[in-house]
């Protein structure tokens, strides 16, 4: 009983802070919505019938996680949740809708399919299930327009091309990354920002921008023996071709290539773009280089439990942190004031 009092009593918390939150803000919140829930959580013990308890999410091997992911969680039953008419499915979304003026879907090929790494097997032997797609695109639509929620679809990664088209055809919003837009050998060494996508320099699943430039990532990789000798020394290789690349591309602008100018560099790239939504991580103003999340197997890295260097009265004092984004919010507007 003092268990269930305790969640209930932070969940009443959550629920009133994002409440008061959601009626001040004028812009709206932007929210996401996870792929999976905890297995031992509320979600998965009220909802048993819609849930495969025997196995879990995850992905196949690919260049960065060269022995596959296990996310932990037990993927929902693509035949049971339809056989109750998706009467959970319509319960979250209208749960995040309520205070999310963007609601942006975790994993957005999991609409389509998603790989199941049954129990007692390894991630690479896994195999991808089939879901109903269209059906789910359809309840995503009634619901966003109902709540008035702009969807975003985060498809980075080994992505289908047909998953894009139906992103496209369904007026949800593409994910533009600049770590993954860089290609350091071309003639246009950034990729130009898609009008209309949500940009950002990275996300919660990659390094930070300090520790993309330096390759940190690819250190961490090879301690957790994901990498051999040989691959990592390639890939510093390549990290410190994508770094100069940056640099000479930038200079050519008028600005120095330190560090801090090149992130201030970088976020006036995306500021200047056609995007409909600009994200930054918070980390990356103070140029923290600890990851706040490290997917794949399962690690000892403390994921989304890193305390921010500075608390939030603290931080938006801070001189060099205010007049970055002074000068992303002055591009913004300028870029508004075009389009």
């Amino acid at each position: 009983r003092d268990a269930r009092d305790y969640h209930l009593y932070v969940q009443f918390l959550a629920e009133e802070q994002l409440s008061a939150l959601s009626a001040k803000t004028t812009s709206g919140l932007y929210l996401d919505m996870p792929l999976g829930v905890h297995p031992d959580g509320y979600d998965a013990w009220r909802e048993q019938r819609v849930f495969a308890h025997h196995a879990t999410g995850g992905a196949p091997p690919d260049r960065i996680f060269t022995v596959g992911q296990d996310w932990g969680f037990p993927p929902l039953h693509p035949e049971a949740i339809r056989m109750q008419g998706y009467r959970y499915v319509i319960a979250y979304l209208r749960h995040q809708m309520r205070h999310a003026r963007m609601l942006r879907i975790d994993h957005v090929m999991g609409l389509h399919r998603l790989f199941w790494i049954p129990e007692g097997i390894e991630p690479s032997e896994g195999v991808y299930v089939q879901y109903h797609s269209e059906e789910l695109y359809a309840i995503l639509s009634l619901e966003s327009h109902r709540s008035r929620t702009v969807l975003v679809g985060e498809n980075l990664g080994t992505v289908p091309s047909y998953v894009n088209r139906a992103m496209t055809r369904h007026n949800i919003k593409k994910i533009y990354v600049l770590q993954y837009s860089i290609a350091p050998r071309s003639r246009r060494p950034l990729r130009p920002v898609p009008s209309g996508s949500v940009a950002s320099l990275n996300t919660h699943d990659t390094p930070p921008f300090r520790a993309f430039v330096a390759g940190l990532d690819i250190d961490d990789r090879f301690a957790s023996g994901l990498l051999s000798d040989k691959q990592s020394e390639e890939e510093h290789k390549e990290r410190t071709a994508v770094r100069k690349s940056l640099e000479r591309l930038f200079r050519a602008r008028g600005r120095t290539p330190r560090l801090t100018q090149l992130l201030r560099s970088c976020l006036s790239f995306l500021a200047s773009s056609g995007a409909a939504l600009l994200l930054i991580n918070l980390e990356d103003l103070w140029l923290a280089s600890e990851p706040q999340n490290v997917p794949g197997p399962k690690t000892a890295n403390p994921n989304w439990r890193r305390k921010a260097r500075y608390p939030l009265d603290e931080f938006t004092g801070r001189r060099e942190i205010v007049e970055i984004l002074r000068l992303v919010k002055t591009l913004r507007k300028s870029t508004s004031r075009r389009s």
